[in-house]
């Protein structure tokens, strides 16, 4: 029998979404039938599948992780999944760009992240013998940033790990290439304090606004290009959206950002004067997804009270190509 206290994040959530997070390998109607039959409840009582969490309630699990069985239906993921640094607590890996963290709200059917790691855990244990887990999800990225991510292995790391998120004990930088030329000078760093809030306008998105919740985003300028920017940003909150949406309202959005930019891909054509494609070719861009990378995360030890680890993920290929680019065809002003 497994005791999750609700989080603040999670108040408000429908109980099957919640148990669809914490069990992203398992259907969502298995997981409605055992929370109807009595095995799944909250605070000791029976509960609806669609019973809204309240704070401080606590959703008891009383199910064995064998009596929930792996569905086939999801979608296999083709792309690598390196592993950056594991141990008997935490597995960390480096989350490519395009796959979501945990199946999808709408589509439950494609590939994730907690799913395929499931996957490469067992099939090494077979051809190893090493000991299969469940990963556990602490934290998540949008399905279109890269970096590292860091998942639990066991219910006491997850705890552990969950509450150092929770309390701002994890410090987390990330790469971000934006529109524009940032004024800060070498070694000055920038505070965006802006209250986020859901975007009572657009469905999914977030906005800055004085009655929302506390926002702090560190920003430092690593390298300048004709028209744009590679920034370091270190959230000491963890607001949805939060980089994006303080950036964007600095005046600075991500070079790629759908939602709170203006362009879905960079294409070269754009940023090289007398760019000339073949007769029929189609430009390939040079990058199509959020620019924006976590680099890296540094976490307490589960294993060490007292000692910390970090962990870097490597720039991708897209994001690097991107970059040379720019220092190629829009080198700094001087």
């Amino acid at each position: 029998m497994q005791p999750y206290t609700v989080l603040p994040e999670q108040i408000g959530m429908e109980l099957n979404e919640f148990l669809s997070r914490l069990y992203p390998g398992v259907h969502k109607r298995h997981l409605r039938q055992l929370v109807r039959v009595g095995r799944i409840n909250i605070n000791g009582q029976p509960a609806h599948p669609g019973h809204r969490l309240r704070d401080n309630e606590v959703v008891i699990v009383d199910v064995e992780d064998h009596e929930l069985p792996q569905t086939s239906e999801v979608e296999a993921f083709e792309g690598e999944i390196p592993f950056l640094f594991e141990d008997e607590h935490v597995l960390a890996v480096l989350k490519p760009a395009g796959l979501a963290v945990e199946p999808d709200r709408w589509d439950d059917q494609r590939a994730n992240l907690v799913v395929t790691v499931q996957g490469l855990v067992e099939a090494r244990a077979a051809a190893t013998g090493h000991e299969a887990f469940r990963p556990r999800l602490v934290h998540r990225l949008d399905r279109d940033t890269s970096g590292a991510m860091v998942l639990a292995k066991t219910v006491d790391a997850e705890r552990v790990l969950g509450a150092a998120f929770e309390e701002a004990r994890v410090h987390k930088r990330y790469l971000a290439l934006v529109e524009g030329e940032h004024p800060l000078a070498e070694g000055e760093v920038e505070e965006i304090r802006l209250a986020l809030a859901q975007d009572p306008k657009r469905t999914g998105q977030m906005c800055a606004r004085r009655d929302g919740k506390e926002a702090l985003t560190l920003v430092r300028v690593l390298q300048r290009f004709r028209g744009y920017t590679l920034l370091e940003c270190e959230p000491r909150t963890g607001r949805t959206h939060q980089i994006r949406v303080h950036l964007s309202a600095k005046g600075f959005p991500l070079a790629v950002d759908p939602l709170y930019g203006r362009r879905r891909a960079l294409l070269l054509s754009e940023l090289k004067n007398g760019y000339r494609k073949k007769p029929g070719q189609v430009e390939t861009p040079l990058i199509a997804r959020l620019t924006l990378h976590a680099q890296s995360l540094e976490f307490p030890s589960v294993a060490e009270p007292g000692v910390s680890l970090r962990v870097e993920a490597p720039i991708p290929r897209d994001f690097a190509r991107a970059l040379k680019q720019l220092s190629k065809v829009r080198p700094p002003r001087r």
